[in-house]
């Protein structure tokens, strides 16, 4: 088996910083919102569980986008060893704009429903689908879905 990387998808580092940063200040507002003097004491426990749930999910998203996702002959997986989906499975790529996808990316439909697997801003996995991009760049999820499309029309 070749396993060398045809096609990488990537987060850049503004992306990063833009999209965890947007979650971040949302979580400290609405810590804001939970400490101020009128709002109810069950309405500020309940947003401070919202913060801190919002926070984790900044601080998880830039984790999880230090990561890329590599395209080979034989899979499409992330730099972490995650399998996202085995070339030999897919069906169909999908880039349309009416595509239920990714912001920057696109849905890669699958012939065995998977496990459910999500890394916010890079991928999610569900049933037979796979959504690839969010907080990556445009080109680099166009030039992957091409590569993709072209070896699934030489495996038919």
């Amino acid at each position: 088996m070749n396993d060398e990387v045809i096609a990488t998808l990537g987060a850049s580092a503004p992306r990063r910083i833009f999209a965890s940063g947007v979650m971040g200040i949302l979580g400290f507002l609405l810590f804001y919102l939970a400490t101020l003097a009128n709002a109810a004491f069950l309405w500020s426990l309940v947003l401070c569980g919202l913060a801190v749930g919002v926070i984790w999910m900044a601080w998880w998203q830039w984790k999880i986008t230090e990561q890329v996702i590599e395209l080979t002959s034989t899979e499409l997986r992330t730099s972490g060893g995650l399998t996202l989906a085995r070339v030999e499975d897919v069906t169909g790529v999908d880039r349309g704009a009416l595509a239920f996808k990714p912001s920057q990316g696109f849905l890669v439909r699958t012939r065995e429903p998977q496990d459910r697997a999500y890394a916010p801003g890079l991928y999610w996995r569900m049933g037979k689908s796979v959504g690839v991009g969010g907080v990556t760049g445009a080109g680099q999820g166009k030039f992957m879905a091409e590569q993709l499309s072209a070896m699934i029309g030489q495996k038919d």
